[in-house]
């Protein structure tokens, strides 16, 4: 979408710009940011990590099931739609893990994927790994498991 890094904002125009791919790709389920500040991970809660949260969330409720909000993309063929659940990376207080020891070469690599981000910071591959560590022994798997949490919203 091509926002400077740290100047997201959760406007209308980001949450319509969400509506119309909700709408579009009619998701059953949606993966977004923590739009809350996590004081215990202060890393997690980038301003634009939160404003893409926010924006997101509004988006799914109330906005793309509403078909009053943004009519035009009636227009365009963009039925409401209502999407069933929203797992929230980065919450303070998860209840869902997935244990993801067995895939977290393929996360580091999707990560690296994110240049811009990703490639001044040769130590992101151990940071993330210690992280998903301790959100492993946190919901109890063995040691050396990887593992990511989620805060599971029922949005029905």
């Amino acid at each position: 979408m091509n926002y400077r890094d740290g100047w997201l904002e959760p406007t209308i125009e980001l949450r319509k710009k969400i509506v119309r791919e909700i709408r579009r790709v009619r998701p059953q389920r949606m993966l977004i940011q923590s739009p809350e500040r996590n004081w215990d991970r202060l890393f997690s809660s980038h301003p634009d990590h939160m404003a893409a949260g926010e924006a997101a969330i509004q988006a799914v409720y109330p906005d793309a099931r509403n078909a009053f909000a943004f009519q035009d993309l009636l227009e365009e063929g963009l039925e409401p739609w209502r999407v069933l659940e929203v797992w929230v990376m980065s919450h303070n207080a998860p209840d869902h893990h997935i244990d993801i020891t067995d895939t977290f070469d393929r996360k580091i690599a999707a990560l690296h994927a994110h240049v811009s981000q990703t490639s001044h910071n040769s130590e992101m591959p151990a940071m993330v790994r210690a992280w998903g560590e301790r959100n492993a022994a946190a919901v109890g798997l063995p040691e050396g498991r990887i593992a990511e949490v989620f805060r599971i919203v029922d949005t029905k």
